[in-house]
C-alpha cells in the first residue's frame, strides 16, 4: 500500500520550494490530487493524511468515488477532464469545481443544472495555450469573451483559467506557454474579473507552473504512484 503520508509530504515540500524559489509566499499554491484510475479506498488514505481537494477526469468515476466517500463532508472534488454537454448534470450535481469549462454551452449547462441547494459551482476557464488541434480549450482569443459569458451566469462562480501545455522537454517552451496563461489572467483582472485561480502544472512540471504563477497544480502520480490502464477491447 502507498505511503500517501509520505509522497504527501514531498509533493508539498516540492511546492513549498518552488515559490519560495519565485519569491512567491509560502501558501500561495495548492495541491490537487488527482486521483482517476485509482480507488475511493486510496483516497481516503490520502484524505487522511490532510488532503481535501481530489481531481477525477473520468464522470462515472467522480460519481462512484465521490459517492463512496460521501460519509467525508469536507472532501472537494474538482472535475478536470474534458467533459461532453450529455455529461454536464452529473457533473454539476457532485462536484465543487470545474477546470475544464471550454465552450458557452457547457458553462450554461452547468448552470442551468447545479442544484439550487448548493453553492455556485467553481469553475475555470480552459484555455488551449499550445494551440495543438488535439486539445481541448478554447483559444487566447477567445477567452476574453467566454470568461464573459461565464461569469454572467448564475449557479457559477468564475475563479480563473486552467490549460495543459504541450508535453515538451524543453523548460524555456513550457515556461512560455504557462506565462501566457498567467498573463491572461492579469488582462482579465486588469478588465474588473476577480480571479483567483491558475490551475496548471502536473507532477513533473509543477515547478515550471509555480514559477510562472500556478496556485493550484494537479498532482496525480507523484501521490498516488504510476497508473496502469486497462488494455482497450
Amino acid at each position: 500500500m502507498a505511503d500517501f503520508e509520505k509522497s504527501r509530504q514531498q509533493v508539498l515540500a516540492k511546492i513549498t520550494l518552488a515559490t519560495e524559489a519565485a519569491g512567491r509566499p509560502v501558501g500561495s499554491c495548492a495541491l490537487l490530487a488527482v486521483s482517476k484510475t485509482f480507488p475511493a479506498s486510496d483516497v481516503r488514505a490520502c484524505y487522511a493524511t490532510g488532503q481535501r481537494a481530489f481531481g477525477e477526469n473520468y464522470v462515472q468515476e467522480l460519481l462512484e468515488k465521490s459517492a463512496a466517500l460521501a460519509d467525508l463532508p469536507d472532501i472537494e472534488w474538482h472535475f478536470i477532464g474534458p467533459l461532453q454537454s450529455n455529461k454536464t448534470r452529473a457533473v454539476a450535481e457532485a462536484a465543487q469545481w470545474v477546470h475544464t469549462v471550454d465552450r458557452a454551452k457547457i458553462g450554461q449547462r452547468l448552470s442551468d443544472q447545479r442544484p439550487v441547494d448548493l453553492p455556485p459551482l467553481n469553475v475555470c476557464v480552459q484555455v488551449n495555450v499550445s494551440g495543438e488541434e488535439s486539445k481541448s480549450g478554447c483559444t487566447l482569443e477567445e477567452a476574453p469573451e467566454l470568461a464573459a459569458t461565464v461569469a454572467a451566469l448564475p449557479r457559477l462562480k468564475l475563479r480563473g483559467l486552467m490549460c495543459i501545455p504541450e508535453p515538451t522537454e524543453d523548460r524555456a517552451k513550457l515556461l512560455a506557454q504557462f506565462r501566457t496563461l498567467a498573463a491572461l489572467r492579469e488582462r482579465l483582472i486588469a478588465a474588473g474579473y476577480l480571479l483567483d485561480t491558475l490551475s496548471m502544472g502536473m507532477s513533473a512540471d509543477l515547478e515550471t507552473a509555480i514559477a510562472a504563477g500556478a496556485t493550484m497544480v494537479r498532482v496525480g502520480t507523484a501521490l498516488f504512484g504510476a497508473r496502469s490502464y486497462p488494455p482497450n477491447n
